[in-house]
């Protein structure tokens, strides 16, 4: 740490211990939110993974990570909203007011009801804005220009871009307009771009690239085939977001476009096991409150991730689901289901209330 400015590294340390398997994506929020919070110019990011991959907690992790460290406050007025709010507010001739609107709203949290509106709106020009399902603003749906998602595209242009963004302050704020620089603030915008994957693989082997994904060669158990190796981040370019419905202007103002890998099976365990709000930690808890110790075999919670992974537009949601199938009915009657205050659930266990559906 630098003149009380934390380095990306220990940045990325804090944020990976709650984002796992995004390592490339953890990197690239540190290095931002470390030249951030030294006052620097920075630029904002857009994240594209599937459902699951880790976008929220990501997002959270930083919010906690500024929580945690008070001294960093002055560049902490963290918010997050959904990009459909953006729309609404541009339809009524209000664009990006709720984003300026909530950001005043934290920082009279973070500074007292009696703060000085000056205050308030100096640490409000600081801010970070998370924007949630970014993806759900495309111009065009099935073939049909959607004017919704358009207007909140040109109200996010209008507070990233300009330095001077009018705007009208609450009744609590005393009233009245004021000029807002809106050059400080960083956007980090999200969404699981759901079709992107198959509209690449589409243009890379049978569209306008055809032939560009070449098949490999595999020897696997002393039999040679060809399969087809994909990976979204080796293929996208800015095109097929132009295609997908982000205007070129808007997707300019985005320095870093990460993509946000499926989760594998070793990361699903590690989510499993090792994240505070997983389905196990919650089980465990309520076992706990019952006078039961739930515990899970190695062999179990590999079957668990196994069929976790088997669901790769889930991500970790997939978890969730599969644990529930196995633990649901214990939970019924824990007592009953423990066996000296214990309960240990094997791999036969799992296997056996998955395949019962």
């Amino acid at each position: 740490m630098t003149s009380g400015i934390p380095s990306p590294r220990e940045i990325a340390a804090a944020l990976g211990a709650r984002v796992i398997g995004q390592g490339d994506a953890v990197r690239e929020m540190a290095i931002a939110l470390s030249k951030k919070l030294a006052g620097l110019r920075v630029g904002n990011i857009l994240m594209i993974g599937s459902s699951g991959t880790g976008k929220t907690t990501l997002m959270r992790a930083v919010e906690g990570y500024l929580a945690a460290n008070p001294e960093l406050a002055v560049r902490s007025t963290v918010i997050r909203l959904h990009a459909n709010v953006l729309g609404e507010e541009a339809e009524s001739g209000r664009p990006g007011e709720a984003v300026l609107r909530r950001l005043l709203e934290r920082a009279r949290e973070q500074l007292g009801p009696d703060a000085a509106v000056d205050d308030l709106l100096a640490r409000a020009r600081h801010g970070l804005v998370f924007v949630d399902e970014v993806d759900k603003i495309r111009s065009h749906v099935g073939g049909e220009a959607n004017v919704r998602g358009i207007r909140a595209q040109e109200a996010l242009l209008t507070l990233i871009e300009n330095e001077a963004v009018p705007f009208a302050l609450p009744a609590w704020a005393g009233g009245g307009a004021v000029t807002v620089d809106s050059s400080g603030l960083l956007f980090v915008c999200a969404g699981a771009f759901e079709g992107l994957y198959d509209a690449v693989f589409d243009r890379v082997t049978i569209g306008r690239d055809k032939g560009a994904l070449q098949p490999v060669t595999v020897v696997e158990g002393g039999r040679v085939r060809e399969e087809l190796r994909f990976a979204l981040r080796d293929w996208l370019r800015n095109e097929d977001l132009f295609d997908y419905g982000m205007s070129p202007q808007f997707l300019s103002r985005f320095d870093a476009v990460v993509l946000l890998a499926d989760l594998a099976e070793d990361e699903l365990v590690r989510i499993f096991l090792e994240t505070p709000d997983s389905g196990y930690q919650i089980a465990r808890d309520y076992f706990a409150s019952q006078g039961v110790q739930l515990a899970l075999s190695p062999a179990a919670v590999r079957a668990i991730a196994r069929a976790a992974a088997r669901q790769p537009r889930l991500g970790a949601r997939a978890l969730k689901e599969v644990f529930r199938r196995v633990i649901r009915d214990y939970e019924y009657e824990p007592a009953q289901a423990a066996a000296g205050g214990a309960l240990l659930i094997d791999q036969e266990q799992v296997e056996q209330a998955l395949g019962a559906g």
